[in-house]
């Protein structure tokens, strides 16, 4: 059963989120002009750089619905929560919101953290067992996905709960609703994905772009 929780405000620091201990990292600029091959696959990049859903992608993947397991729901108020510095755009007080996207028969897919502004949160996750794909489709929330930032690195919490041996791909991206940033989301994916993918990166007798 998908589990929800209700924030509660805690004086100490809150539980940790899964941020990757990057070995190569790259901003807007690397997003705009694609990768190499041999260092991202195109498929992966469609994944990653894309403005699509990937809860959406995920499904079409996998033949399955994505399903959400929610970890935490901590209010962090005014802190930056070693978060990328794009948190600032989102108004305080804030809530962070870690979950792990995973199909109906249980294999996961990645993991997300997502940050709100606390007051607002309820009006968009109504369901929060919901991927926030599906909740703001059913309100019919008009977004853009607003990728800054692809990260390539390494997580012990994360290869423990993909069960899987990284280095890991991920990335962070603000969600636009009009006009306004909405929410920040950080994503990283579990190399299972290359069932689906293919290799995450083409060896260079494959071709180079």
């Amino acid at each position: 059963m998908t589990a929800t929780f209700t924030p509660k405000d805690n004086p100490t620091l809150p539980a940790a989120w899964h941020r990757l201990t990057p070995i190569w990292q790259g901003g807007e600029e690397v997003i705009q002009e694609s990768l190499p091959h041999t260092h991202l696959a195109p498929t992966w990049q469609m994944l990653l750089l894309g403005d699509g859903s990937p809860t959406r992608h995920l499904e079409l993947l996998t033949g399955e619905p994505t399903e959400v397991d929610v970890i935490d729901m901590s209010l962090i108020g005014m802190d930056l929560d070693a978060a990328p510095e794009l948190i600032q755009a989102v108004p305080g007080p804030r809530l962070r919101r870690q979950v792990w996207l995973r199909t109906a028969s249980g294999q996961r897919l990645a993991y997300a953290s997502s940050w709100w502004e606390a007051s607002h949160v309820d009006e968009y996750l109504q369901n929060r067992s919901l991927p926030i794909w599906a909740s703001l489709a059913r309100l019919r929330t008009e977004l853009y996905r607003d990728v800054r930032g692809i990260y390539y690195g390494y997580s012990d919490a994360l290869e423990s709960g993909f069960e899987v041996a990284g280095p890991f791909w991920g990335r962070h991206y603000l969600f636009w609703h009009h006009g306004q940033p909405l929410t920040l989301i950080y994503e990283v994916f579990s190399p299972y994905l290359t069932k689906y993918l293919g290799p995450m990166q083409l060896s260079s007798t494959n071709g180079k772009v």
